[in-house]
């Protein structure tokens, strides 16, 4: 038989006609080939090259399972190939490219690489539309660090690797690499997935459905109390249409499109299963990321491109195809659910699991246990986060173990949807300049008043990466810089900074907000880098420094037993007070640290402080401590209604 496109440019037939009489693959081919007629120059494009008449990308025979094929051509990488080339009726065009009916080990691993690249790119607005089970807004970061785990272990074997070493890389390098809910539910579809493949030479379509199914099967079973509306729903439902495509005989596109058709339509289902996702207009964040590995597939086996993400710089609900109007007050929401997320590792012996479960069931929601073979990947919300670790001791040996403080994430993502970033006029240059790290928009205010020429968004629960502190030491006109980071969670991520730049970069190790306002006092533009901190740091530490906020859980220590509730005098990283009113804890602290010595007391009103309470503790510092001068100054800072500084 002639090529196709050869016989068609001699003979014009009807649409219908020309198609109706062809095999399924031909009829591909022909409206592939009049989609490129009908285009301006294509240049010289990337195409998937897995198969080209009916063969494997590797070198040998016919394909099959276990089979290989020919030499994939020069260029090759990460499952894409270079593109045959050819004149027709003029023009340079890209040739139809052939669609793969199987996919071997190579082709997994570039699939998974696929995953990982598209993850990336969405991370930022799967980040955005978490809500479910209480809105950790990092649904994207964790699936993106399970499936770059994956990929890390795949990238230690060698090239030619066989399917069985290929899905025990991708089984193990999930399950260890598993970050938060959404990650440990995603290393079950993986291992799933890797599972049902790793007994065959390469994957048809009815392989592919098969570990669709699977990998719902072992979604499900990670989940004590499955929820519908989430990312099992669209794992269960894509798999579901994929194995009726494979019963009705579809090859592996087929396959793979039915479940990428029914996927899409189940997640926009989701806020019909799901109140809290219709209450804030958003779909599942989980179910988002998961339609992302069947858009990879169908990359690898048609060479289709990966979705775009979205602008995450537009408002979010605009994203998402909402007004917002309706979108409530996640500040609120946030604190109907438990409060921590506890993760760890488990060596435990396999019989005992069953016991752990039900001492976890008894205290939180959202568990997910995975895991065989003695290690096991434990996760669960809960308010006891001490009960959570002695219910694992007891049945072996927790470790890496990770709390997260959600209603705190909760408050960091609300914020970062009502703030703009810093992005405006960064004045004049500079021999040295200074950023800061800050988290109200009174403090940032104050920050660039005292002469920071960038502020980047962060604090308390809202660390900045690198990059983020990168950018904006690039963006002020000096040759160098002087990082505040204000927070000593952000000092260690502050400092790798230098490294990343031709700028000279310093930190000045501030604690607090009030160290870094203290430290501006001794800056000095014309001044080096190493001057400036040498003498900003001298000026941080003559203060004293305290917050206020209010305790999330019972404690205790040496301040007293405390509950949740309580409001709490923080200083030097102890509690100092424990009081039943902001007040009585803010003049408590002021008097534990005022002393004859101390000149100024500055007051950084967080965004729950009242007015009221504010002009109460004036009026106590003039009464009991008279000869301290007392500044106030408004922050609109989250969760700490103020900030101190004395000096």
């Amino acid at each position: 038989m002639q090529p196709v496109h050869t016989f068609m440019r001699r003979v014009v037939l009807p649409t219908t006609a020309r198609t109706r009489w062809m095999f399924g693959f031909q009829r591909r081919l022909v409206r592939r080939w009049e989609w490129l007629r009908d285009l301006p120059n294509q240049g010289f494009l990337p195409q998937i090259s897995q198969t080209d008449a009916m063969t494997s990308p590797r070198s040998g025979g016919p394909v099959g399972r276990g089979g290989t094929g020919r030499e994939r051509p020069t260029g090759y990488e990460q499952g894409r190939g270079v593109a045959n080339h050819r004149r027709l009726d003029g023009r340079w065009i890209r040739s139809c490219p052939v669609t793969a009916t199987h996919i071997d080990a190579s082709d997994l691993r570039a699939l998974m690489g696929a995953f990982r690249t598209a993850l990336v790119a969405h991370r930022p607005a799967l980040n955005l539309l978490n809500v479910y089970p209480v809105p950790d807004g990092d649904t994207g970061s964790n699936m993106t660090m399970t499936v770059e785990a994956v990929v890390a272990e795949l990238d230690g074997l060698a090239d030619g690797t066989d399917m069985a070493s290929v899905t025990g890389a991708i089984a193990h390098g999930s399950l260890m690499g598993a970050r938060g809910n959404s990650g440990v539910i995603l290393s079950q579809v993986l291992r799933g997935l890797a599972s049902a493949f790793s007994g065959y030479g390469s994957i048809d379509g009815r392989l592919m459905a098969d570990g669709l199914a699977a990998a719902s099967t072992a979604a499900y079973g990670a989940v004590m109390t499955p929820v519908e509306g989430t990312i099992l729903t669209v794992v269960r439902e894509s798999s579901e249409a994929a194995v009726v495509a494979a019963d009705e005989g579809g090859d592996l596109l087929a396959v793979a499109e039915a479940a990428s058709t029914a996927g899409g339509e189940s997640l926009a289902r989701t806020p019909e299963l799901l109140p809290v996702l219709a209450d804030a207009g958003v779909v599942d964040a989980g179910g988002s990321g998961y339609l992302l590995l069947l858009d990879a597939l169908l990359a690898i086996v048609d060479g289709r491109p990966l979705p775009d993400p979205p602008d995450v710089d537009a408002p979010m609900l605009d994203v998402l195809g909402t007004d917002g109007s309706d979108r409530p007050d996640e500040h609120g929401q946030g604190q109907e659910g438990t409060r921590y997320e506890v993760m760890y590792f488990l060596d435990a012996p396999d019989d005992s699991i069953d016991k752990f479960k039900e001492a976890w069931a008894a205290l939180g929601d959202s568990i997910v246990v995975v895991g065989g073979d003695g290690v096991w990947n434990c996760h669960v919300h809960t308010d006891d986060i001490g009960g959570a670790i002695e219910a694992g001791i007891e049945v072996g040996r927790p470790h890496r173990i990770r709390v997260t403080d959600l209603f705190e994430e909760v408050e960091e993502q609300a914020w970062v949807r009502d703030q703009k970033g810093d992005t405006g006029d960064v004045g004049e240059p500079v021999p040295c300049a200074v950023v800061a790290v800050a988290n109200g928009p009174g403090i940032r205010e104050i920050f660039r008043s005292l002469g920071v020429r960038r502020v980047v968004l962060g604090g308390q629960s809202m660390n900045p990466s690198t990059a983020d502190l990168l950018t904006a030491v690039e963006a002020v006109p000096a040759d160098e810089v002087v990082v505040l980071p204000n927070n000593s969670n952000i000092i260690a991520v502050a400092e790798q900074v230098d490294a990343q730049t031709d700028k000279v970069v310093r930190v000045v190790p501030t604690r607090g907000i009030t160290e870094g306002f203290a430290s501006l006092l001794s800056y000095d533009p014309q001044a080096t880098a190493d001057g400036n901190r040498e003498a900003m740091a001298d000026a941080a530490a003559a203060v004293v420094a305290g917050e206020v906020t209010v305790a999330v859980r019972d404690s205790g220590g040496e301040a007293g037993d405390i509950h949740e509730g309580d409001h709490l005098g923080l200083s030097g990283g102890k509690v100092r007070v424990v009081a039943g009113s902001a007040f009585d804890a803010l003049t408590g602290l002021l008097d534990a640290l005022v002393d004859g010595d101390h000149e100024i007391v500055t007051l950084i009103t967080g965004e729950d402080a009242e007015e009221a309470t504010t002009a109460d503790a004036v009026a106590w510092l003039e009464t009991e401590r008279p000869g301290v001068e007392v500044e106030v100054h408004e922050g609109g800072q989250p969760l700490y209604p103020y900030y101190v500084g004395i000096e």
